[in-house]
């Protein structure tokens, strides 16, 4: 009761004028920066944070958390539409969303992302409400083992559940792997695979490779099939929205799957990217369409969209209880807080509650909000897809070389994209799967770390990868998804055939 006492407190912080006009404010700004590709929403919380100084602290932490909402949902805009994410997490979202615009359903597709977002949003601020200090407790127990279980849970779930052959799923995770360790070893301060260039020491940003292997080499295979879109002709209205609500419920289970996925991927931190590869495999697998998965199915947006916005919403829970950012966004926040004086962790809980109580009412609302604002422009998303090709593709372009520069204002990284932009093009030409280098190339670094450390704890030994019941499942969970075709035929076998007669 204590909780919902404070929770209502929180709104009455919330539903100041002010605090109402700067969350409005954030989400516009948030769905802007996750539409254009490469800024998402660590760097837009980052670049806006100086706006903030002259504020409150709990009016700053509203506007930057509502940046992130906005980014949040601003991410899906680009992967339903132009097969670009505008966030690493939105890539499993162009499976099947960009399909659906190309079937001329990109109101269905960007109405079920937009909605599934909430929903996931929404579940993980009831859990961070609800069970903050028993989950804040439980993410305390987790070493570099249990890290690099989780890690390995995700890459297994995509290589033994992606509907690609696992062999090319392999080699391109293996590409990923090579390239998330170019540049200088934290571990050891040794340089790996620089080849004597000073611009490699800190190695490829994810977002350039990202910006690179779906925006350009989109382009560079649509020039190729005629400069033209798949499915102009969209046809987004009040009534599409409510008839794409309608069929949403048949999906709760999956909604519900995705949510517990997010949030666990928050809370650990393996982060909303190997979350939303994850839900979508397990939903491929799950469901009896499965087979349709990659064609433009409403299920296989429900299900990376409700896992991502679950996992980036839950990621601030050990931020606030324990100081430890479960994300970039929440390490950008984490900073913020310490520049006006405030210190997370526990007491921050007891000390101030105003504070703390705000931001979780702003999420409540700020979310309500975010969806009101993204379905009011969907008709104006949708005549993107009227516009002539020739014009929209120097824009993209433009975009993307400007989200590539400001990730580091390096010419450099322009390059780099489109070195990465040809190479995702030669790699789509030879149907090999890009999905898994991204995952690869995001989570390879700290997938690395978490490894190494705990063999250096365990001098060498494998087994602390099985030293206790949590790591042990986690591993478990791991090998199960990476053979699950084998085991899947298996028990296809061992299942009594029905008698004929």
């Amino acid at each position: 009761m204590e909780e919902i006492a404070n929770l209502f407190n929180g709104f009455a912080v919330v539903l100041q004028p002010f605090n109402i006009m700067v969350m409005v404010v954030g989400i516009l700004l948030g769905v802007i920066i996750g539409v254009l590709p490469g800024l998402g929403g660590a760097n837009g919380v980052a670049i806006l944070l100086p706006l903030t100084f002259s504020m409150s602290p709990t009016s700053a932490i509203i506007m930057l958390s509502c940046i992130y909402w906005g980014a949040l949902f601003g991410g899906a805009i680009t992967s339903v539409l132009f097969n670009i994410p505008g966030e690493p997490w939105s890539v499993a979202t162009t499976f099947d969303g960009h399909p659906m615009a190309q079937k001329g359903k990109a109101g269905e597709a960007l109405t079920a992302a937009f909605t599934s977002s909430f929903v996931g949003a929404l579940f993980a601020v009831i859990m961070i409400t609800l069970v903050a200090p028993l989950v804040a407790a439980f993410a305390l127990r987790f070493g570099p083992a249990e890290k690099f279980g989780v890690y390995f849970l995700a890459f297994c779930s995509f290589i033994g559940m992606s509907k690609e052959p696992p062999f090319k799923t392999v080699a391109a995770m293996m590409i990923g792997f090579a390239l998330a360790s170019v540049g200088l070893d934290e571990m050891t301060g040794q340089l790996r695979l620089t080849f004597g260039f000073e611009k490699l020491l800190t190695g490829f940003d994810f977002l350039i490779a990202v910006i690179g292997l779906f925006g350009i080499g989109e382009i560079l295979l649509t020039m190729e099939e005629g400069l033209s879109f798949k499915g102009r002709s969209a046809k987004i209205n009040s009534r599409v929205v409510f008839q794409t609500w309608a069929q949403l419920p048949r999906y709760w289970m999956t909604s519900l799957r995705s949510c517990i996925i997010g949030c666990w991927m928050g809370v650990t931190p393996a982060g909303a990217t190997p979350a939303s590869f994850m839900s979508y495999g397990i939903a491929k697998r799950a469901s009896k369409d499965g087979h349709k998965f990659g064609t433009g199915e409403i299920e296989g947006v429900v299900a990376p969209e409700t896992a991502a916005h679950a996992a980036g919403t839950s990621a601030l829970l050990p931020m606030l209880a324990l100081g430890v950012p479960g994300s970039p966004t929440a390490a950008v926040l984490l900073g913020g807080l310490l520049i006006w004086g405030l210190q997370p962790g526990p007491m921050l809980f007891v000390e101030q509650k105003e504070f703390v109580w705000g931001l979780i009412a702003s999420m409540y609302l700020g979310n309500v909000v975010g969806l009101l604002i993204v379905l009011t422009c969907v008709p104006l998303l949708a005549a993107i897809l009227r516009i002539p090709f020739s014009i929209i593709a120097p824009v993209i372009l433009v975009f993307c070389a400007i989200g590539a520069y400001t990730v580091h204002n390096s010419t450099f990284d322009v390059m780099l994209m489109m070195v990465f932009g040809v190479f995702g093009y030669l790699l789509k030409k030879c149907n090999y799967p890009l999905a898994p280098m991204v995952l690869a190339i995001v989570l390879g670094n700290a997938a690395e770390e978490s490894f190494r450390q705990s063999l250096l704890a365990s001098q060498g030994s494998l087994t602390i990868f099985w030293s206790n019941w949590l790591v042990g499942s986690i591993m478990a969970l791991g090998l199960i998804a990476l053979f699950w075709p084998l085991i899947s035929q298996a028990l296809t076998r061992v299942r009594p055939r029905p008698v004929t007669t």
